[in-house]
């Protein structure tokens, strides 16, 4: 993931940061606990599209 795309990438519910998961190739929102996909090196920044995780502090 480019570190100038994650710079301004946000959650696109509640405006905060996102971390990269590397190992699943997915940008993670803590505050909701949903990991949105990456297709090919594009964010697919939908929340119909991300997925419910558990545990993420």
């Amino acid at each position: 993931m480019d570190k100038k795309l994650l710079a301004i990438l946000v959650c696109p519910i509640c405006k905060g940061n996102l971390d990269y998961d590397k190992n699943s190739d997915e940008l993670v929102c803590r505050v909701h606990k949903l990991a949105f996909p990456v297709r090919d090196n594009i964010p697919i920044m939908l929340e119909d599209e991300a997925r419910r995780i558990d545990g993420v502090v």
